[in-house]
């Protein structure tokens, strides 16, 4: 008999997924592939988060990875930074997880359609920013020119080395890497990743920049990005704050009168220029 699948009802739901593919991106960094059992669309949109949990341990919020163009299953890439992340890493590939959303206000696809972009993605930043740029990528017809500039500590901490090689040799899309510490085989660009700003060849009126990273690196690189002329509402940010609920109830994520989870994490710049507390 052919299984039923059902969508996803509520963001309350807990379901259940099971680790199909487990891979060590870095010392501290893990990517997983998930799948979820009984449903069958599990859609959501470039910039969105999933709250994951592991059973006795408790539950944390991932950004989503994958593109919603890549069907049957997702992608979370995390960071060992506490108890539950500690746990997640120390799971197998067959191991289940729950998973509940997905949350958030993801990146404004719509308005980015037909334009240039120039996204900017620093450390972790470059795990959001990863969803929305393969998104781009599998629908490239649909967008025009892309830059990509990419910063992390060392070499050893870039993500998804393999896929930025691919992105290298498409057609209308330039990428830029640099780290803060080089070591003998690095090739590439040294200092922070405001000093690739200036060097970037685009029309500003016609270009959205998508910025995902610490949050000291925005003030520095909106400044870069204002001396080019790019209008606040071209400025798009992804901010990251720690979420607990997911949906709006316990507060943990309040940036001023706004709730990062529920109209963020995505915003314009124009949304929070206002909000000392935002940036």
């Amino acid at each position: 008999m052919k299984e039923h699948k059902q969508a996803v009802k509520s963001s309350y739901e807990v379901m259940t997924g099971t680790i199909v593919t487990k891979k060590k991106m870095t010392d501290q960094e893990t990517y997983f592939e998930i799948q979820l059992a009984g449903v069958s669309d599990f859609n959501y949109d470039p910039g969105q988060f999933v709250m994951i949990s592991v059973p006795g341990v408790g539950e944390a919020p991932i950004s989503i990875s994958s593109s919603p163009t890549r069907k049957g299953s997702f992608e979370l890439v995390v960071r060992k930074a506490g108890t539950l992340t500690s746990a997640l890493h120390a799971l197998g590939t067959g191991d289940p997880v729950g998973i509940r959303g997905p949350f958030g206000r993801g990146f404004p696809i719509k308005k980015l359609k037909g334009k240039d972009l120039l996204f900017i993605g620093g450390g972790c930043g470059n795990i959001p920013l990863h969803s929305l740029i393969t998104y781009v990528l599998d629908n490239r017809k649909n967008f025009g020119n892309l830059n990509i500039l990419l910063g992390c500590k060392t070499p050893q901490t870039m993500l998804f080395v393999d896929e930025l090689e691919q992105w290298e040799n498409r057609p209308g899309v330039v990428v830029n890497k640099t780290v803060d510490q080089a070591d003998a085989g690095w090739k590439g660009n040294v200092g922070l990743i405001t000093k690739l700003i200036p060097g970037v060849d685009c029309d500003p009126s016609k270009t959205y920049s998508v910025i995902v990273g610490p949050p000291i690196m925005y003030k520095f690189v909106i400044q870069e990005l204002l001396k080019k002329k790019f209008a606040d509402d071209h400025i798009i940010l992804s901010l990251e704050r720690h979420m607990k609920c997911g949906v709006g109830k316990c507060g943990h994520c309040q940036i001023g009168d706004l709730y990062c989870c529920q109209e963020g994490p995505v915003f314009t710049y124009e949304e929070i220029k206002h909000n000392y507390e935002a940036l």
